[in-house]
């Protein structure tokens, strides 16, 4: 009788799939969790950001004068009815008053005012407290639907017409 060569245990092949030691595999894992960190944080951010600069919000003159020492120098729309006979045009654009809740604030504009642009009207002017005053580069004249209907033919449609 014949016997087989004996064989060692731990040298013979196990069939199956191949498995990468544990602390590979680990390091693998920690790899996944980084990047996922580092792509939440990174739309966090972009969430915040966009958001942040997405809010234009505006404040009445007396809310902005009552908050002037907290706005500083800081750019927000301030929002108010220009006042009768306030407004001097000049050299670089327009100087006029606006009132609302009791309070009144000069602005000074650097640039040509809308076409709606008139007396005793709502507008929000764009800018800055500067010196005293509220320096502006934009204004924006508010008006609704209500305002086409009773002042035909002040506003140009994109195709041109007048409504």
């Amino acid at each position: 009788m014949t016997t087989a060569p004996a064989v060692d245990q731990a040298s013979a092949a196990v069939p199956g799939p191949s498995r990468a030691p544990l602390s590979e595999r680990a390091s693998h894992r920690v790899r996944y969790v980084l990047v996922g960190a580092v792509l939440v944080g990174a739309l966090g951010f972009l969430l915040f950001k966009g958001l942040g600069t997405a809010l234009n919000f505006y404040l009445p003159v007396n809310q902005a004068v009552h908050q002037r020492s907290s706005l500083g120098d800081r750019t927000f729309n301030l929002e108010g009815l220009v006042v009768p006979g306030s407004i001097h045009p000049t050299p670089q654009g327009v100087d006029f008053t606006l009132s609302a809740g009791g309070q009144t604030m000069r602005v000074i504009n650097d640039g040509s005012p809308p076409q709606l642009f008139q007396n005793d009207i709502p507008v929000i002017a764009v800018g800055h407290f500067a010196a005293g005053e509220f320096s502006s580069n934009q204004i924006m004249v508010k008006h609704s639907a209500n305002y086409i209907a009773q002042n035909p033919g002040r506003v140009t449609a994109p195709n041109g017409t007048k409504r």
